[in-house]
């Protein structure tokens, strides 16, 4: 991650999120933040991460812990996006890239040896105090869900 290590604090931003309006990291003060970044709305693996923590959402709420999911894509493909697979967590539209590159996701890929620009699938745990707890770079997405969870449980319970 650029710049951004465990036990900074996190970046604030504003962005427009699904179902209109804005979301705001610092909406949360006093909350545990899960941030999760994600390549593409609608494609197998961000289907499958956003779908596994949309159905944990009332443990993590149960923790204390909002999540909110966020990629470039635009907010009418996030309103598709949320609609088709009933997701229940906040997506935000990072379309200029600003929050992406903040936090250092936005980062040269390659795939059939052709280089590219994308969001590297990356996790953040922010406490309430604003400072980062824990970072998942190049996340696997099988279990991550869970694992994210385990952690925000620790948190919430002072372990962390």
């Amino acid at each position: 991650m650029a710049n951004l290590t465990e036990g900074a604090i996190a970046p604030d931003f504003t962005l427009p999120r699904e179902g209109g309006g804005t979301v705001s990291l610092g909406d949360f003060n006093g909350k545990s933040v899960v941030l999760f970044f994600y390549p593409k709305d609608d494609t197998s693996g961000c289907t499958t991460e956003s779908i596994a923590f949309s159905g944990l959402l009332s443990e993590f709420s149960q923790a204390g812990t909002v999540v909110i999911g966020m990629s470039p894509d635009s907010v009418k493909k996030h309103d598709k996006f949320a609609k088709k697979y009933d997701l229940s967590v906040i997506l935000a539209s990072d379309e200029d890239l600003s929050v992406l590159n903040s936090y250092g996701v936005w980062v040269e890929k390659s795939m059939y040896g052709r280089k590219y620009m994308g969001v590297e699938r990356t996790t953040l745990l922010i406490g309430p105090d604003g400072v980062i707890r824990r970072i998942w770079p190049k996340v696997k997405v099988a279990g991550h869900a869970e694992e994210v969870l385990a952690a925000a449980k620790s948190l919430a319970g002072g372990t962390i």
